[in-house]
């Protein structure tokens, strides 16, 4: 992949930057070595840089400026020269009611809708099933210039299918490997990935399980189902530990997401994402015409 274009105008918003002692993108990352989750607290507010929740809307909000300038750019780089832009994938993962839906509707909405790629992984189709597992990731990777959103992902095969016992241990213990492969494959062909696991305590799971079934209009959000999952909370913890212990790699690494604050969580990510698109230094792809002329022919049109 060719050099990135460097930018010569500094992006729009900088007032949440300037509060922030550290990089959410160092405070949140999963250092290496073995992974106990239930020594991370679900509750924290590492590097957020208000006083509590009822800051959160407004500098939820001011992040919104310049994640549409950042997002504008990659966009235009993809439409310029797609053959170069990178693209970005945000991967979430997380238990059930961990929040995935309200990331993407609350941080993930910031941005253009014509420049996302949303793809939610649900239960695998019979098209699916005659493939490869990862043949279904594969072809929702982001085009160049777009930020991609994975709802759920890979680490389906090496949860759900683990804790269910869908395949013999031999299978699912040989995909950390392939993951990893595949991920480091992504990033070389320009693919910056983010990958998200929202923690939210077991606590936290029944509080917002028992809250849909307090109205109505959260019907729709409950799932029977849900309490099957809860059943097995300690096999699914050992899972994800194993996946998130793993699969924490220098070109894909884990941001661990306290969840059980959803304000945090989504500000999290959203200040994640704008860390990311930071990062990709990108400039505004140069006019391929003569601008001087096509004043000219504008002016007289």
């Amino acid at each position: 992949m060719a050099a990135k274009k460097k930018s010569t105008k500094k992006s729009k918003s900088s007032g949440s930057k300037a509060r922030q002692v550290e990089p959410l993108s160092r405070l949140l990352r999963l250092p290496e070595g073995p992974v106990d989750l239930s020594s991370i607290d679900t509750r924290s507010t590492a590097g957020y840089p208000g006083t509590g929740k009822e800051d959160a809307p407004a500098l939820t909000a001011a992040l919104e400026p310049e994640l549409s300038d950042l997002q504008e750019r990659l966009y235009a780089n993809g439409r310029s020269d797609p053959e170069q832009a990178p693209s970005v994938l945000v991967l979430l993962q997380g238990m059930d009611t961990s929040g995935k839906g309200g990331v993407i509707r609350h941080a993930m909405g910031m941005v253009d809708p014509q420049g996302i790629q949303l793809t939610s992984f649900k239960q695998p189709s019979k098209e699916e099933l005659r493939h490869h597992y990862l043949w279904r990731i594969r072809r929702a990777l982001p085009d160049p210039g777009m930020i991609g959103i994975f709802d759920r992902s890979q680490y389906e095969d090496v949860l759900v299918v683990r804790v269910d016992q869908l395949v013999p241990v031999s299978e699912w213990n040989g995909r950390y490997d392939e993951i990893n492969a595949f991920e480091k494959k992504a990033v070389e062909s320009g693919t910056t990935i983010i990958k998200c696991f929202l923690h939210v305590s077991f606590e936290e799971q029944k509080a917002r399980l028992a809250a849909r079934l307090d109205s109505p209009e959260k019907y729709w959000k409950y799932n029977p189902g849900d309490l099957d999952a809860r059943a097995k909370w300690p096999a699914y913890q050992q899972a994800y530990a194993d996946a998130l212990e793993r699969c924490n790699t220098g070109y894909a690494p884990w941001f661990i997401i306290p969840s059980d604050r959803k304000w945090y969580r989504n500000w999290a990510v959203a200040q994640l994402l704008r860390e990311h698109l930071i990062g990709l230094d990108l400039s505004w792809p140069e006019a391929t015409f003569d601008v001087a002329a096509e004043k000219t022919r504008v002016a007289k049109a």
